[in-house]
């Protein structure tokens, strides 16, 4: 293909990319969205338009007109990048704390639909220790007490590498799916996030309260310790996600239940993406150093009692010189 026939062809293409970057040297800010998409494309376009060129060996007008404009673009494109990881430090330090406090209503409704439960069947259990029954099968019971007989020939022995991490995959799939659970079901007007919530903490409480009552407290407790911070909380948090969407369709207010949804959507996905970074940092823990037999109990207690002090610290003091509430 001439040169001429070449620049007729993908001319347009070039100037309209041109006017682009000459946007952003007035000011304007590349957004998250299909314009960053199509932008990112244009410029792939254009950087294989200048390959082209270099190859056939067109003029040298031509090559220095693309190469000054694949310049530029790669000068947006990282200025763009480095902004979307600036926007995400600056969410998990002050924006998802922040919209954690604003949110604090459902919070504590949905830390007592998780937490009541939970005691209230560690409290049975002690009393009758046949109610374990009523929530796990005998199978169920029996591989429980296995994981944590401290008799176990396997228990706490140390894994290989691999299994680490294998071990790490299933946590954050598994954590991923008790979150989406308890966020997605929201959408029955928050009768499924209440269903979930009192549902993980009857079994959860069930399990705690049978390997307390039979003796397996140590062996249990030093394993949850670490990541039961970052876990437990996660699950609340999720919840309120949750219940803030099915609040929003319960009373709508002068909108629609579409629009009422729409409205509280962003904030109730702020929260679901904050207790996914920490359902990520708690399958993390629970992989690499939850099952570590060469700590010691009472230094598991410790740092699971530090890990809570700093989960509570950042949720109720990060960003506040920041954030406007």
């Amino acid at each position: 293909m001439k040169q001429k026939t070449f620049e007729q062809l993908r001319e347009a293409q070039w100037s309209s990319f041109g006017e682009e970057l000459e946007g952003f040297r007035q000011g304007y800010l590349m957004r998250d969205g299909e314009r960053a998409t199509d932008f990112v494309e244009e410029y792939q376009r254009l950087t294989r338009d200048l390959s082209v060129a270099r190859a056939r060996g067109y003029s040298g007008r031509l090559i220095a007109t693309l190469n000054a404009l694949v310049v530029r673009g790669h000068n947006v494109i990282y200025v763009y990048r480095a902004g979307f990881f600036r926007s995400a430090l600056q969410f998990l330090v002050s924006g998802f704390p922040g919209r954690v406090r604003r949110e604090r209503g459902y919070v504590f409704v949905a830390a007592a639909m998780f937490m009541l439960p939970l005691f209230g069947m560690v409290f049975a259990i002690f009393q009758s220790p046949e109610w374990v029954y009523s929530v796990m099968s005998a199978n169920q019971v029996s591989d429980l007490e296995a994981m944590y007989d401290p008799g176990a020939d396997n228990f706490g022995r140390e894994r290989q590498s691999d299994s680490d991490f294998l071990m790490f995959g299933f946590y954050i799939m598994n954590n991923v799916s008790i979150a989406f659970q308890l966020f997605a079901s929201g959408l029955l007007f928050g009768l499924g996030s209440v269903f979930y919530l009192v549902f993980n903490g009857v079994v959860i409480g069930a399990a705690t309260g049978h390997l307390i009552q039979v003796g397996y407290s140590q062996t249990f407790l030093s394993f949850v310790a670490g990541h039961g911070s970052f876990e437990l909380t996660a699950i609340v948090l999720a919840g309120a996600g949750g219940l803030m969407i099915g609040h929003s369709l319960i009373t709508p207010g002068q909108r629609s239940r579409v629009a009422a949804l729409r409205l509280r959507a962003r904030s109730a996905v702020e929260i679901l993406l904050g207790a996914g970074v920490m359902l990520l940092i708690a399958a993390f823990i629970e992989a690499f150093w939850s099952s570590s037999s060469f700590v010691v109990a009472w230094v598991k207690y410790l740092v699971g009692l530090t890990l809570w002090m700093v989960v509570l610290g950042y949720l109720v003091f990060s960003g506040r010189r920041r954030v406007v509430v």
